[in-house]
């Protein structure tokens, strides 16, 4: 009740830090706080709903596996549902409070991929037209820290980082709460990049391989004079691809420098093309 005064315009931070001490100490300290702040969250009084709000991000970040566990079940994320649903509070809940409750599911897809009911409840409500797009997380929100992280996670190589965002995480000033999002979302940023990348390198090279077991099949066909006319312009669009391919390869080669492994892969697709782009040189357009 302290915590989440509708009174006080300011977060009661020392409060909410001994909320998440007594959600810690207790065995069913993470049920019990999601049901005490399911029904806070549903208040009818914007600043009540908004502080606990604010408590449950604390929670997220501050109360590990257990309650990790708890939050991501139905019986939880229904209850955030009804906030937003006008077959619920939906109706009479103020925007501001539907908008934070929608950061605040967004943003657990971001930091829990692997929790698919998460995931599950915020197609529902995009489906449903509730939310209509994805909303942009302001840099005041309190996000959680993944939990677990995606492996190789910015977080695990760069030591000092994780030291800093442990640090400012512990902290129960505001501003250190903000720096630590900051912070967070920079690597979510360059983590998305990084995976984009993967994609992208991945996407390729599954291009060139199809590409190249298609350009050796019409080019042995070719050999024994058995290529149809489809099949020549078949034959011409695929080497027109793969050229296009080529300077494709050499970028991710250069982005693959400090990986060894995904280097390797690239050099090796880019070596079946051109060996795939002679031979088709060698046998057609020299002709």
């Amino acid at each position: 009740d302290e915590a989440t005064d509708p009174s006080i315009s300011e977060e009661n931070w020392e409060c909410i830090q001994r909320f998440c001490d007594q959600v810690n100490a207790d065995t069913e300290g993470p049920l019990s706080a999601l049901r005490l702040l399911a029904h806070k969250i549903q208040s009818p009084q914007e600043g009540e709903a908004l502080h606990a709000l604010t408590v449950l991000e604390t929670c997220v970040n501050n109360c590990g596996d257990r309650f990790h566990s708890e939050m991501a079940k139905f019986r939880f994320l229904n209850e955030l549902i009804k906030v937003l649903s006008p077959k619920y509070y939906g109706i009479w809940s103020s925007e501001k409070v539907k908008s934070r409750v929608t950061e605040v599911i967004f943003s657990w897809t971001v930091w829990f991929p692997q929790e698919v009911k998460i995931q599950d409840a915020y197609q529902m409500l995009k489906k449903q037209g509730i939310v209509k797009e994805d909303p942009k997380l302001p840099e005041d929100k309190i996000l959680p820290p993944p939990s677990p992280r995606p492996q190789n996670s910015i977080f695990d190589t760069d030591e000092e980082k994780s030291k800093l965002l442990a640090k400012l995480l512990k902290s129960s000033h505001p501003e250190d709460l903000q720096a630590a999002n900051r912070l967070i979302q920079s690597v979510i940023k360059e983590e998305q990049e990084k995976s984009a990348q993967v994609s992208r390198r991945a996407n390729t090279i599954s291009e060139v391989s199809e590409n190249v077991r298609r350009m050796d099949e019409l080019l042995q066909n070719y050999r024994r004079h058995e290529l149809s006319p489809d099949d020549q312009d078949t034959l011409q669009a695929l080497s027109q691809r793969c050229e296009k391919l080529r300077p494709l390869l050499f970028r991710l080669a250069s982005e693959a420098v400090a990986d060894e492994e995904a280097l390797a892969e690239v050099l090796q697709a880019s070596d079946k093309l051109s060996q795939a782009l002679g031979q088709y040189r060698q046998l057609v357009a020299s002709q």
